[in-house]
């Protein structure tokens, strides 16, 4: 589902990401590790087509975000990319459903076929009983678990998760953490987790360590 080669990126004289390749099949769950500074965002960035490399390709799903222009970049990116964010970004005048719903609406899926895919996404994550509910009347746990659900209810071919615990307690943090992993591999997706945590980090099937540049085994 994704597969970088010879990825470059540089910041005036400062070479962030040198030569980096990495591949991630269907329904595998890759944890990315680093320090401060290393340049996962960056990585993230690239991977999701908001950046462009200096050098190398980014290829999602048999398209190559790296070579196309901005608007077909931004259609893909909606197409074929889901995200979860540590700051959940879930709109707060939107019901839980309709929350869930909005990749499709960008998609222009069917009001019906919408429907029918978030309501069966927030049952898969527990929230089937909410969906009228406003964000303001959920946990921080159950705000990750929305958010995870938006991420998958446009069946993307990719999943980037950044940081998505980092807002969360322990015991939060991993009933979230398990929860991604089972709907990334049961699913069939890739799924590429950024994260300092060494405990989020084991919730993947595999973890590789970001550091001058390259990704390395741990």
């Amino acid at each position: 589902m994704l597969s970088i080669a010879g990825l470059v990126k540089r910041f005036g004289n400062r070479t962030v990401l040198d030569q980096l390749a990495l591949d991630v099949a269907g329904g595998e769950y890759v944890a990315i590790v680093g320090e401060s500074g290393s340049g996962k965002s960056t990585l993230l960035n690239l991977i999701a087509g908001l950046e462009r490399p200096d050098a190398g390709s980014v290829v999602v799903d048999g398209s190559d975000l790296a070579a196309m222009e901005d608007d077909q970049r931004t259609l893909t990116r909606r197409a074929r990319l889901g995200f979860v964010f540590q700051s959940f970004h879930i709109l707060p005048h939107l019901t839980i459903q309709q929350n869930v719903e909005l990749p499709l609406v960008l998609l222009a899926v069917a009001r019906e076929q919408r429907s029918a895919r978030s309501s069966e996404l927030l049952t898969a994550v527990g929230l089937g009983d909410r969906a009228n509910s406003m964000p303001r009347e959920l946990s921080g746990g159950e705000m990750q678990r929305v958010a995870v659900a938006r991420a998958l209810v446009h069946r993307p071919a990719l999943i980037l998760a950044d940081e998505p615990t980092g807002n969360l307690d322990p015991d939060t943090a991993q009933t979230v953490l398990n929860l991604l992993a089972r709907e990334i591999r049961s699913r069939g997706a890739g799924g590429v987790l950024v994260t300092h945590s060494k405990v989020a980090a084991h919730s993947a099937d595999r973890i590789v360590v970001l550091e001058h540049g390259k990704l390395r085994s741990p």
